[in-house]
Protein backbone atom coordinates (compact mmCIF):
# COMPACT_ATOMS: atom_id res chain seq x y z
CA UNK A 1 0.00 0.00 0.00
CA UNK A 2 0.87 3.48 0.51
CA UNK A 3 4.17 2.31 3.16
CA UNK A 4 5.21 0.17 -0.22
CA UNK A 5 6.18 3.38 -2.18
CA UNK A 6 8.12 4.90 0.60
CA UNK A 7 5.74 7.23 2.11
CA UNK A 8 5.58 6.74 6.11
CA UNK A 9 8.47 4.66 6.82
CA UNK A 10 10.35 6.66 8.72
CA UNK A 11 9.53 8.37 12.47
CA UNK A 12 8.39 11.56 10.77
CA UNK A 13 6.24 10.05 8.16
CA UNK A 14 4.82 7.80 11.12
CA UNK A 15 3.87 11.03 12.70
CA UNK A 16 2.30 12.73 9.81
CA UNK A 17 0.12 9.51 9.06
CA UNK A 18 -0.76 9.41 13.16
CA UNK A 19 -1.44 12.96 13.05
CA UNK A 20 -3.69 12.73 9.68
CA UNK A 21 -5.83 9.34 11.22
CA UNK A 22 -6.36 11.37 14.26
CA UNK A 23 -7.85 14.67 12.62
CA UNK A 24 -9.28 12.03 10.28
CA UNK A 25 -11.14 10.45 12.98
CA UNK A 26 -11.64 13.78 14.76
CA UNK A 27 -13.67 15.59 12.10
CA UNK A 28 -16.03 11.90 11.08
CA UNK A 29 -17.18 10.29 14.55
CA UNK A 30 -15.73 12.91 17.28
CA UNK A 31 -19.50 12.10 19.22
CA UNK A 32 -19.22 8.36 18.77
CA UNK A 33 -15.48 8.05 19.85
CA UNK A 34 -16.12 10.00 23.19
CA UNK A 35 -19.00 7.52 23.73
CA UNK A 36 -16.64 4.47 22.78
CA UNK A 37 -13.76 5.96 24.67
CA UNK A 38 -15.92 6.01 28.31
CA UNK A 39 -17.11 2.41 27.58
CA UNK A 40 -13.76 1.38 27.19
CA UNK A 41 -11.90 2.66 30.11
CA UNK A 42 -13.49 0.43 31.94
CA UNK A 43 -11.79 -2.78 30.77
CA UNK A 44 -8.61 -4.60 31.79
CA UNK A 45 -7.46 -5.03 28.08
CA UNK A 46 -6.40 -1.72 27.34
CA UNK A 47 -2.87 -2.29 26.20
CA UNK A 48 -4.20 -4.35 23.36
CA UNK A 49 -6.81 -1.87 22.74
CA UNK A 50 -4.18 1.25 22.47
CA UNK A 51 -2.17 -1.37 19.93
CA UNK A 52 -4.99 -1.56 18.28
CA UNK A 53 -6.39 2.06 18.05
CA UNK A 54 -2.85 3.11 16.92
CA UNK A 55 -2.55 0.90 14.48
CA UNK A 56 -6.33 2.15 13.19
CA UNK A 57 -4.98 5.77 13.21
CA UNK A 58 -2.07 4.62 11.02
CA UNK A 59 -4.50 3.27 8.83
CA UNK A 60 -6.94 6.16 8.53
CA UNK A 61 -4.03 8.91 8.16
CA UNK A 62 -2.75 6.88 5.26
CA UNK A 63 -6.08 7.03 3.78
CA UNK A 64 -6.14 10.38 4.17
CA UNK A 65 -2.76 11.03 3.27
CA UNK A 66 -3.64 9.04 0.05
CA UNK A 67 -7.00 11.10 -0.72
CA UNK A 68 -5.46 14.19 -0.19
CA UNK A 69 -1.85 13.78 -1.88
CA UNK A 70 -1.09 14.95 -5.24
CA UNK A 71 -2.96 13.01 -7.88
CA UNK A 72 -0.71 9.67 -9.66
CA UNK A 73 0.09 9.68 -13.18
CA UNK A 74 -1.89 9.09 -15.93
CA UNK A 75 -2.17 4.94 -16.29
CA UNK A 76 -1.38 5.26 -19.89
CA UNK A 77 1.65 7.64 -19.26
CA UNK A 78 2.75 4.90 -16.90
CA UNK A 79 2.66 1.74 -19.24
CA UNK A 80 4.42 4.19 -22.52
CA UNK A 81 7.01 4.70 -19.69
CA UNK A 82 7.31 0.87 -19.03
CA UNK A 83 7.25 0.37 -22.88
CA UNK A 84 9.62 2.83 -23.47
CA UNK A 85 11.90 1.08 -20.64
CA UNK A 86 11.40 -2.42 -21.87
CA UNK A 87 12.41 -1.17 -25.84
CA UNK A 88 15.53 1.21 -24.54
CA UNK A 89 16.63 -2.26 -22.11
CA UNK A 90 15.90 -4.45 -25.46
CA UNK A 91 18.46 -2.27 -27.70
CA UNK A 92 16.00 -1.55 -29.86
Amino acid sequence: MAQEDGRGGGPAGQAVLLAAGLADLAVSCLGSAVGSVRGLLGRSDTGELAADARRDLAARGRLAVDRYAVAPPAHLEVLAQQVLARRAGDGD
